[in-house]
């Protein structure tokens, strides 16, 4: 509108100016509350834009190149490395019992010019020691196995030998097929890898679809020593427990991980949702520690602990918001490093009793400021939805402060179920029902090696060594 327009409307009457002014009034109105609609969207797509590992529970993987944290100096100011003046670690020498040669190096000529004679050459002092160790050439042992035919004088027939049934069952050793194992599993080496590593350091003859024949027979071994773990698990006080996606034939799944100190049980099952969860902890009387994710709702609180670096990360999401949704995520921020610092401080004391007084005097202090934002007059949703969640799930918050073996994060669960999510980000999943339990105890095996520091190699040879001869497989509980 120009002012010839405005002057017209105006020489048009009162009415005219009335008419005009409240359909502008109801344009003002609409484009508000479209602006306000507006600032809603562009809030929540900041909000995945700016989504990564410090404020949700995405991996670190997913953060973009420009996210990736950058190493420099600590709050110290200095570097990070050795500092200036510090002591080194040198590598150890091993005894002489345990060196496999000597090579004596003697000096030929002395800095005078003198060269020294066959006679000259005696010892003077400790001599200067530098160890190397070497590879040997390795090459599989070829052992052939015959069964000889005999004539009976007795009665003229002919009778062969039988081999052993544990040495006729493969026509590979335990060692080797262990190996084999530990390579696929532990080193998450692909098949056809395998294949050129057998014969490149062992010159062993194999092809990829042996490797899988490996794979099938030492998971069969397996068998008892997974139920067994799983039996240890269900019946101890405390686990955490944690999940991630799966694959079968491309088809959506779900890879669940239950951990101990000591034990580790993978299980694939068709989803992540609560029927699933109830069958894996079925009979478990202990405490739970995960996320807050849904599936673990079924749980009693007393029986539950709440990961709380899902919860920081989550209170830090709030906190790089505005407003009211700012003033939240930093009570949150304040009360995690509070809760990190008291658990820090139990950790080098010991002391369970101030751990309990210092966990007490927080949930006290700050329940209050968590419910002034679960109340209908807080504005923000997001704030007001988390304040609720957090208030009904209060006493899963510190179970930690009064039971041995719980921690206040899953982060236990985490690092476990870490190594089986880069197997499957390489090998896409499992193409077989008889596949998803075959990595359920290839999994659970090398997980639970590695927390007892076990040697994987060596509980697999044993372990297919007594599973040909039909002896009870060695369990690790």
């Amino acid at each position: 509108m120009d002012r010839v327009e405005a002057e017209a409307i105006y020489d048009a009457g009162r009415e005219a100016v009335v008419e005009v002014l409240l359909r502008m009034d109801a344009q003002i109105q609409a484009l508000t509350a479209r602006v306000v609609r507006q600032d809603e969207r562009i809030a929540v797509l900041e909000r995945r834009l700016n989504r990564s590992s410090r404020n949700s529970s995405s991996p670190p993987s997913v953060d973009p190149p420009n996210e990736k944290p950058k190493r420099g100096k600590d709050p110290s100011g200095r570097s990070q490395g050795a500092q200036s003046g510090h002591e080194g670690h040198g590598r150890e020498l091993l005894p002489l019992s345990a060196v496999d040669e000597v090579i004596e190096h003697w000096p030929e000529h002395c800095e005078c010019g003198h060269t020294f004679a066959a006679g000259d050459l005696l010892a003077a002092g400790e001599p200067l020691r530098h160890q190397v160790e070497e590879l040997p050439v390795i090459s599989a042992q070829v052992i052939e196995h015959r069964a000889q035919r005999v004539c009976c004088p007795g009665c003229g027939k002919h009778t062969r030998a039988e081999i052993p049934s544990d040495i006729a069952v493969s026509v590979f050793g335990p060692r080797f097929q262990a190996a084999v194992a530990a390579l696929s599993v532990r080193n998450r080496v692909s098949r056809r890898d395998v294949v050129e590593l057998c014969e490149e350091l062992f010159g062993a003859r194999i092809c990829a679809g042996t490797v899988d024949a490996i794979l099938t027979r030492v998971a069969d071994a397996l068998a008892d020593p997974y139920e067994d773990l799983l039996g240890r698990v269900r019946s101890s006080e405390s686990l955490n427990m944690d999940e991630t996606g799966w694959r079968l034939k491309g088809a959506q799944r779900a890879l669940w991980g239950m951990f101990t100190a000591r034990h580790a049980v993978f299980a694939v099952a068709p989803g992540r949702h609560e029927e699933h969860a109830k069958r894996l902890l079925e009979g478990h009387a202990g405490i739970v520690t995960s996320d807050r994710w849904w599936a673990y709702s079924h749980l009693p609180l007393s029986r539950r602990q709440l990961c709380w670096s899902h919860l920081k990360r989550d209170f830090q999401a709030h906190a790089e918001g505005l407003a009211a949704e700012k003033e939240f995520g930093e009570h949150g921020l304040e009360l995690s490093r509070k809760i990190f610092w008291a658990w820090e401080v139990f950790q080098h004391t010991g002391d369970r009793r101030e751990l309990k007084r210092t966990i007490t005097r927080l949930a006290r202090t700050y329940k209050p400021i968590i419910a002034t934002y679960a109340t209908k007059r807080a504005r923000n949703k997001r704030c007001r939805g988390m304040a609720r969640n957090l208030l009904k799930a209060w006493p899963a918050l510190w179970t930690f402060a009064a039971h041995n073996d719980v921690a206040p994060t899953n982060n236990h669960a985490e690092r476990s179920l870490r190594s089986a999510v880069i197997y499957r980000k390489l090998c896409l999943g499992s193409q077989s029902e008889s596949g998803e339990r075959r990595i359920e105890r290839l999994l659970s095996t090398h997980t639970t090696c590695r927390l007892q520091h076990r040697s994987l190699f060596a509980y697999l040879a044993e372990t297919l060594t007594t599973h040909a001869r039909g002896d009870p497989a060695p369990l690790l509980t």
